[in-house]
């Protein structure tokens, strides 16, 4: 195409099932915009009416919208076979692209995002509009870390008679980010889309989703009927103040949920200080690329190194000091990254472990006794990769499956080093071929080190 109306066409920016969205020239206002078209198909009237709605529901509600952090429409214009919106072009990419446990970004800037969303919808409140489809890939980000909300084809506007001119659609909304009364059908207010920022929240922190599933039935039960995982037990470098605010954003009782933006980026604002404002993108690179030259996780996906890290706490610790306890209770494990450890059982020596060594495996693989029966003192200064046994058991699946594997394979290998050493010091073998003793009379069970397993 060479003209929508009176913009001309540059590119083509993305297509979707319903709509293609254009870069184009505004020749009366000497700036580029974003058109949205739609066309109308003949073959399912059905289909197009409802477009058609949508469409002027998004000009007429996001066009008296004027907010620093919404994307401004400049015009709408529908027609009998087509439609098209232009709107405030945005040079930048959506939220999409930090949800991802390898792509976050600093906790720092994230606050930032979230928090100016929350103040982008309690302008939309006031104008009684609500969105209803919140979601990262309805929050572009420009180059500056400025959130602009977009695509309010989906919007309720609240100031309408709704039993005449009705702009509700049941069932809109992406399910994963969507409330509970939004499911149910109930009645909705701007509640519904703090909830919803609450999950894209939780999202940036963690990588994860507050409430996973492997179908919509088991998704939806979830989300009506259970509590989203404490953030701080998904990544433990997050302050422990943004736990009771994203709870908060969360609730299920809508009367024990934020009222309204404004009050949700006020609570956000009081915990940002806890927050080192600086990017720590760097350091992250490092501490992955650290992993990835140990031996342990040559198996491991780079995604899967990445959620480690995650729900792993770095621990500089200095030479003398305890890991791990005799007698002590937890799962605490982990990976020497740097340095060198010793091993003991009641005082006695039993090993020396350097990088890349796994510690206190043998406590969370154990499927009922977490009791410890050995300490690990450091020798020298060192790093350890401590990982939260209670974030991992919230991770993929795939993560949780490797790396039980991983420590498997490892203890494995341990104890038949440790065979190899009670073999040294144990009675000659019987000879496979004459089914004698070599070299020596036969010894009654209990001579040199004995081994033999007796029957259960």
């Amino acid at each position: 195409m060479e003209n929508i109306g009176k913009y001309r066409v540059v590119r083509e920016l993305g297509k979707g099932a319903t709509a293609t969205v254009y870069l184009c020239d505004d020749p009366d206002a000497g700036r580029q915009v974003a058109v949205k078209l739609v066309r109308f198909g003949k073959d399912n009237a059905a289909m197009s009416r409802r477009l058609r709605k949508l469409f002027q529901t998004e000009g007429v509600t996001a066009g008296r919208l004027n907010h620093p952090n919404i994307v401004q429409i400049y015009d709408a214009v529908v027609e009998d076979d087509y439609a098209y919106l232009a709107m405030e072009f945005i040079d930048g990419v959506s939220l999409e692209r930090y949800c991802r446990i390898d792509k976050m970004l600093p906790m720092h800037r994230t606050i930032g995002i979230i928090f100016k969303c929350c103040l982008a919808l309690d302008h939309a409140y006031r104008q009684g509009v609500i969105h209803r489809d919140i979601k990262p890939a309805n929050i572009m980000l420009t180059a500056d870390d400025e959130p602009k909300i977009a695509d309010f084809g989906l919007a309720l506007n609240l100031q309408k008679d709704m039993d005449r001119d009705s702009t509700f659609i049941m069932g809109v909304g992406s399910p994963a980010y969507m409330s509970p009364e939004q499911i149910k059908g109930y009645a909705l207010n701007q509640k519904t889309d703090l909830y919803s920022l609450g999950v894209v929240l939780f999202q940036m922190l963690t990588g994860r989703l507050p409430f996973r599933a492997n179908n919509q039935a088991t998704l939806i039960y979830k989300i009506i009927n259970t509590d989203a995982p404490v953030v701080t037990a998904l990544n433990p470098s997050l302050p422990e103040g943004l736990n009771p605010i994203i709870k908060k954003s969360l609730e299920k009782d809508l009367y024990t949920r934020y009222k309204n933006g404004a009050e949700f980026a006020k609570d956000l604002s009081s915990v940002r200080y806890q927050i080192y404002e600086e990017d720590d993108t760097e350091q992250d690179t490092k501490h992955f690329e650290a992993l990835r030259k140990l031996e342990f996780f040559t198996e491991f996906e780079n995604i899967e190194l990445w959620e480690i890290l995650r729900v792993a706490v770095w621990r500089e610790v200095a030479a003398g000091v305890a890991i791990i306890r005799e007698g002590e209770t937890n799962q605490l494990f982990g990976i020497l990254v740097r340095g060198f450890v010793e091993v003991s059982i009641h005082g006695r020596a039993l090993c020396r472990l350097g990088a890349g060594e796994v510690i206190g495996e043998m406590a969370y693989l154990h499927p009922g006794n977490k009791k410890r029966h050995a300490t690990v003192v450091t020798l020298e200064p060192s790093f350890f990769l401590e990982i939260s046994a209670s974030a991992l058991a919230l991770s993929s699946e795939e993560l949780v499956e490797r790396m039980r594997n991983a420590l498997t394979a490892r203890m494995i290998d341990r104890l038949r080093k440790v065979n190899e050493i009670a073999a040294a010091q144990g009675a000659p073998a019987v000879d496979v071929g004459t089914g004698s003793l070599t070299g020596m009379t036969r010894s009654a069970p209990g001579s040199g080190l004995d081994l033999e397993l007796s029957p259960m």
